[in-house]
């Protein structure tokens, strides 16, 4: 991990035979302003919103800000598939930087770099769930852990033509959706307790981990983070604005609609990332994008994009700030302001999660203003 100061918003060249020759477009500032959305997010804890779960108005908040018990998706379980499709977004600007820089567009070294990054990915991950937990299990549903899993399977992939990364992305989640249902839990397929990937755990660490996660997650989450692949793709091409919204559009409602029909025989389950999930999330992920790139590149509301572009470009570190040191923040918070218990039950642990979530926007400031950004 290491720091570096260089503009935020530095133009990307063609990258290595991964795309068409054509000249790119530079980089959109949109991008880093929808990564900084989805790491407010992140980092939030809810805002607090968990506890207007009995309010006769606020329980729809409450409700947006957990994840569901096992089908379906609200906006809390939309946000790590957002975080994964962001990286995938990067990698053609990441290696189009490193050709630039003589790094060599070649397989190789290319992959010699994945593996690095995702070694300390993962070992980024373990770290946080010692230091969360206060005892240490080796896992692999860590977000971190995820990504490096999938950032490493979209490097290989994004090697191939377009028609055999589509095929390949099929294949994946087809691969999936027949491993649990060539295996079925006691209760089917897609069962709470004794899926294949709960079998898999048991095998592979001993244990099934709390929350009903499954390892295997990784292998149809790299789809998502394959469609930022694709995403950041089109945003370097150098055609219209209206061009690259027209074609986000379309592809976000193939997406949300074909999730929400393959649900009916493939259930929508985040904890498993089952194809229709996939799918789904994908779908409202990219029309998060497209929102994104409509207001900020299209209608230019760049002022007001700033605060989030402030902590998209520190995503890493600002993550990691929060994995480790949010409990120390909020008791630190808590000790000069009473925990804001003066305000009442019910608007206390809103006024101390958005005081620290301001803390934490402030430190992305400051590091911006210094153009000092975290990278690995």
């Amino acid at each position: 991990m290491s720091v570096v100061t260089a503009p935020a918003s530095a133009a990307a060249v063609a990258p290595p035979p991964l795309a068409a020759a054509a000249p790119a477009a530079s980089r959109s500032l949109a991008l880093d302003a929808y990564r900084g959305l989805i790491m407010v997010l992140l980092i939030s804890r809810g805002f607090g919103l968990g506890a207007l779960k009995d309010h006769p108005i606020g329980h729809f908040l409450a409700h947006q800000v957990d994840h569901v018990d096992w089908e379906g998706a609200v906006l809390w379980d939309l946000i790590q598939p957002a975080f994964m499709f962001m990286v995938g977004v990067a990698m053609p600007y990441a290696f189009a930087r490193r050709a630039r820089e003589g790094a060599g567009g070649g397989f190789w070294p290319g992959f010699a770099h994945v593996m690095r990054r995702s070694a300390v990915l993962i070992f980024l991950s373990q770290l946080f769930v010692a230091t969360g937990s206060g005892t240490y299990q080796f896992g692999l549903i860590n977000v971190l852990s995820q990504i490096a899993l999938t950032y490493l399977l979209c490097y290989i992939i994004m090697r191939l033509e377009f028609n055999l990364q589509v095929a390949a992305a099929v294949g994946i989640l087809a691969a999936h959706w027949l491993l649990f249902v060539q295996n079925p839990g006691p209760a089917g397929p897609f069962s709470r307790e004794g899926n294949v990937g709960q079998v898999i755990d048991q095998w592979l660490l001993g244990r099934n981990y709390s929350g009903y996660y499954v390892t295997i997650n990784f292998i149809s989450s790299t789809v998502t983070t394959l469609f930022g692949v694709w995403a950041g793709m089109l945003m370097r091409r150098p055609i219209e604005l209206r061009d690259k919204l027209r074609i986000l559009l379309w592809w976000a409602g193939a997406c949300i609609a074909s999730g929400m029909l393959l649900a009916i025989v493939n259930p929508m389950v985040k904890r498993l990332w089952t194809a229709s999930f996939t799918l789904y999330s994908g779908g409202l992920v990219l029309l998060g994008l497209a929102a994104a790139v409509w207001l900020v590149d299209g209608l230019e509301w760049r002022r007001l994009a700033m605060p989030f572009v402030w902590v998209g470009t520190n995503s890493l570190f600002i993550y990691c700030f929060s994995q480790m040191c949010y409990g120390g923040l909020a008791r630190a918070i808590g000790v000069f302001t009473g925990k804001f218990v003066w305000l009442g039950p019910t608007l206390a642990p809103i006024a101390l999660a958005c005081t620290a979530l301001a803390v934490m926007w402030w430190m992305c400031w400051w590091l911006y203003r210094r153009q000092a950004f975290v990278k690995i």
